[in-house]
């Protein structure tokens, strides 16, 4: 009898487990920020930024970049998109005596990231030549007004994008949830191997019914 009650027991112990799984699988629904983001580039690797667009000053042949995205912190910020160096980004600018060359690449995002009711423009790369110690702001607005500061200095739009808002918060899940992807990140849905684990849950609950419908 009392392994009878055991067996019966099993499968609901089991699919309390799948259960248990499924939910850890869910978004978290953190709380992100949606801004442009400012990074460097080092070789083919980005940095983020150390110091913001308005005090940083780059060297001639420098490349830096901006992304537009929901990010929680800098440590979860996403990268631009991109592989283009300074050669290719600046082979059209020519060198000038008293003047400075700064690759830009600018990543407007994904549809997952805009503001309700707008869409991102394509990225694009631009090559800003300036004079020798023009800050990385001063470029930048060379190359893609019109620029959106807020009321401390904060960069809120590069091209006119977005039209409204600066650094607000967002649900990171609410951004994940609208089913498009990043080539930097996944789309926020459960992993194979969840996928593989629960279904493995689900056969042995399948089987421990069965078994313990047999000694019944």
């Amino acid at each position: 009898m009392r392994s009878r009650r055991r067996a019966a027991a099993l499968p609901a112990l089991l699919l309390a487990a799948l259960l248990a799984a499924l939910t850890a699988a869910g978004p978290a629904g953190a709380a992100g920020y949606r801004y442009w983001s400012f990074w460097e580039r080092e070789g083919d690797r980005w940095t983020y930024a150390t110091q913001g667009p308005s005090t940083a000053r780059p060297s001639d042949g420098d490349v830096q970049g901006f992304r537009f995205a929901v990010s929680e912190d800098s440590a979860d910020a996403t990268r631009p998109r991109g592989t283009a160096d300074f050669a290719t980004i600046c082979a059209a600018t020519p060198q000038r005596d008293g003047r400075k060359r700064i690759a830009l690449v600018l990543d407007f995002g994904t549809r997952a990231d805009a503001p309700s009711g707008e869409t991102p423009p394509a990225a694009r790369t631009a090559c800003a030549s300036v004079p020798p110690d023009a800050s990385t702001a001063e470029a930048l607005a060379v190359v893609a007004k019109p620029l959106r500061y807020d009321t401390n200095a904060l960069l809120c739009a590069i091209a006119g994008y977005p039209e409204r808002g600066c650094g607000e918060q967002v649900a990171v899940a609410e951004a994940q949830d609208s089913g498009e992807g990043d080539e930097d990140g996944g789309s926020g849905g459960p992993s194979l191997g969840l996928l593989a684990g629960a279904g493995v849950v689900a056969v042995l609950a399948a089987a421990a019914v069965w078994q313990a419908r047999r000694r019944a």
